[in-house]
């Protein structure tokens, strides 16, 4: 037998019937009752009476039980709770039974009809539950009932103020029991269908047989019993039938479209699916609803749909365009190791890294034309935003490369939207070669309600904040742009005045991937030496653009084998290029070379990729600086070496003067060479062993040193008697 012994129930519209046969019964099993009723009409007016409320506690302690009489309104909440405290120190369970009702036809419905059943049914079980509550929460045990009605579920003709009511219980009830689990209170909902005094006029004859308060009594001790722990549900009870209700709700339709508005003809044109419950869904919690949500979203966005778009071709190249691909990004043979990219029998004839873009754009007009990408695009308004190309090894020289390219995202920008699609090229043993990223911005657009960020784009990174390490720059002909589109990208408004001048600018502007081309050049001149070979990736942003006859300026900053770098026109001094990089296997200078760098110092590796000899002739003189630090301070100056093999910086070591420290490496902490001295391995050795001497060598060119040379002079004191090396 379940039994209430030394819980406190406080029940409410107790003095009638279903409240009270739930006072009763909790009184018969043990627990202290609080017998609260106002003794008031079905419908709230009339004169109040003591009587039903003392009639129902006679009748508990005539059977043996605990109980005391409240005649307060369930408006006067803490009232009433201050009943229960005030005799019985504490309270368990509230059941919230009272209501009165003034049904009549919405039309002829008042406002005083509508406040007054809000106001005994919705409002006063919050002010009784917030009374209840922090006793509750403080011993952290409670029981709560809110009673709702099939009227509030279904509806009822002449009930709008309490089937509102009714409903409102319901989403207080699921509140109360998500705020209550942690203090162990729980919280349910009861609909039930008895014959009482506020029913006995909307029941059919010989209802009141079958529907008895006593058939409801039941599940209300059951849901209020310690051994229960359910909470936030709904029951129908009548007759001695339970059951419990949820919202349920038809699966539905995902009627927006991929990166397009969503108009009212998508909801039209999906309607059978939304109400269709073939396969309905039940979520127990607000989150459920939100996850399936978000995951429907989440199947029209994902890239799972942009694999099924993948667009192939493939494109066929010979030596001949290699060389009109160099020559159209300024490669030239006034420069030092051109040749090897303009000369299909050169030794170490190579593809420019960049050329991975030519084949690559023969498929992107196809993939922005194709549709696949969800929004209406004006070809006219498409500008290119963002290129990112790395290569898996070095470019074929000739053949034929599949193309695979799909939209990986769209983004909405409000003014426009962003695209952004893969371009892989894969070799003739379908090996994958070569990656290109196209980020482009279409004007007008946007506003579809997409996302703002991808997880998919290869981010630009924005340069050191320093000056740079070295700058290069070459002069564009005007004949530029007119070259450049012989290597497949034919866009008018790069040739054509009338054009351009319908776009917005004064005459044709060269082509971004020119610009593009001709900056990467100059990094893999500087801190690669032209071998493609070294070359991993690159990503640059287009901000503004050149006109044919402009200078490009590319500004370098080295960090480990990364290359920052931007882009400008110092004819009109705007900023072309942002947020590049690239990416190198290993950094190798061309030391030889007219655009080798101002400071070698900042930018040579400071571990050698071969074994040079030099290592060991440091190690030896660096012993000697320890033992007589005094030597290396007479120095008084920062002085680098050098040391190259082959003719490429290979190694650098740097002798403070001021610290009196010899290190292997670049000057550190900010510090600056004074002198640099280049110098091949083995020379420096005949140097250090005495096999050669320094003027000797210098007359040679094989010593190089840039600064103030004569500061060299006092490395006398420090080689001195060092022949035995």
């Amino acid at each position: 037998m379940l039994r209430f012994d030394g819980r406190v129930v406080i029940v409410t519209g107790a003095g009638n019937g279903l409240g009270k046969e739930y006072a009763l019964a909790f009184g018969e099993r043990g627990a202290s009752v609080v017998v609260n009723d106002l003794g008031g009409s079905t419908s709230g007016d009339g004169s109040k009476s003591s009587r039903p409320a003392d009639e129902v506690v006679d009748l508990i302690k005539s059977r043996g039980g605990k109980a005391v009489a409240d005649y307060h309104s369930v408006e006067d909440a803490k009232a009433v709770i201050q009943t229960a405290i005030d005799n019985f120190g504490r309270v368990d369970i509230l059941v919230n039974n009272a209501g009165i009702l003034r049904d009549k036809s919405f039309v002829n419905m008042t406002e005083q009809d509508w406040d007054l059943v809000h106001r005994i049914h919705l409002r006063a079980a919050y002010l009784l539950s917030h009374a209840a509550w922090p006793y509750m929460r403080k011993q952290k045990y409670g029981k709560v009932i809110v009673t709702s009605s099939t009227s509030g579920l279904y509806g009822n003709f002449g009930q709008a103020n309490y089937s509102a009511a009714k409903m409102g219980l319901v989403g207080l009830s699921n509140t109360l029991s998500l705020e209550g689990a942690k203090y162990n209170i729980t919280c349910n909902t009861i609909a039930p269908t008895a014959f009482s005094r506020l029913t006995q006029d909307l029941l059919p004859p010989g209802a009141e047989e079958n529907l008895k308060p006593v058939f409801v009594m039941p599940l209300v001790l059951y849901l209020c019993h310690e051994s229960c722990a359910d909470t936030g549900s709904l029951f129908e009870v009548a007759g001695g039938w339970i059951g419990k209700v949820r919202l349920q709700k038809s699966s539905g339709a995902m009627v927006r479209r991929a990166n397009a508005p969503m108009t009212v003809e998508d909801v039209r044109d999906n309607w059978q699916e939304i109400v269709s419950f073939a396969k309905p869904l039940y979520h127990l919690t607000q989150a459920d609803q939100v996850t399936h949500i978000m995951n429907a979203v989440e199947s029209i966005t994902n890239t799972d749909q942009a694999n099924s778009n993948v667009l192939t071709e493939t494109f066929t190249y010979t030596p001949n365009q290699l060389i009109l691909y160099a020559l159209a990004v300024g490669c030239s043979l006034r420069q030092p190791n051109a040749l090897r990219f303009l000369y299909e029998n050169h030794e170490k004839f190579a593809a420019l890294p960049t050329f991975a873009v030519i084949p690559a754009q023969s498929l992107s007009m196809a993939i922005v034309s194709s549709g696949k990408m969800g929004i209406d695009i004006d070809l006219s308004r498409v500008l290119h935003g963002e290129q990112y190309v790395e290569l898996y090894q070095p470019l074929p020289t000739s053949g034929t490369v599949t193309l695979k390219g799909k939209v990986v995202d769209v983004l909405d920008k409000g003014s426009g939207a962003v695209v952004i699609y893969d371009v892989e090229m894969f070799d003739e043993n379908d090996t994958l070669i070569a990656l290109n990223q196209f980020v482009i911005f279409s004007v007008g657009s946007g506003g579809f309600g997409g996302k703002k960020v991808s997880e998919h784009q290869r981010p630009t990174v924005a340069a050191p904040k320093r000056k740079p390490d070295h700058v290069c720059s070459d002069k564009t002909t005007i004949d530029q742009a007119a070259l450049y589109r012989l290597t497949g990208d034919e866009n008018p408004l790069h040739i054509d005045p009338a054009f351009a001048s319908t776009a917005g600018f004064s005459r044709p502007i060269l082509h971004g991937l020119c610009t593009f081309g001709h900056s990467a050049r100059h990094v893999l001149s500087t801190y690669a030496n032209d071998d493609p070979a070294l070359f991993k990736a690159i990503k640059v942003r287009f901000t503004k653009p050149v006109e044919p006859g402009q200078t490009i300026e590319t500004h370098m900053w080295r960090e480990g084998n990364r290359i920052f770098f931007e882009s400008k026109v110092p004819e009109s001094s705007q900023t072309v290029l942002t947020g590049g990089y690239v990416d190198l296997h290993n950094v190798v200078f061309n030391a030889t070379s007219p655009g080798a760098p101002q400071e070698m110092s900042k930018t040579t590796p400071t571990s050698s990729r071969v074994n040079l000899k030099t290592k060991a002739a440091f190690v030896e003189i660096n012993k000697r600086a320890q033992s007589q630090p005094e030597l290396v301070k007479k120095i008084g100056a920062i002085i680098v070496f050098d040391i190259t093999k082959d003719g490429n910086v290979q190694q650098s070591w740097t002798i403070d003067g001021k610290k009196g420290t010899i290190y292997e490496g670049s000057p550190q902490e900010g510090a600056k060479a004074q002198v640099t001295i280049t110098v091949d391995d083995d020379d420096f050795v005949d140097l250090a062993t005495g096999k050669a001497n320094a003027p000797a060598l210098f007359a040679k060119g094989k010593i190089r040193a840039k600064g103030n040379v004569m500061l060299a002079q006092k490395l006398s004191t420090l080689f001195k008697d060092q022949a035995k090396l």
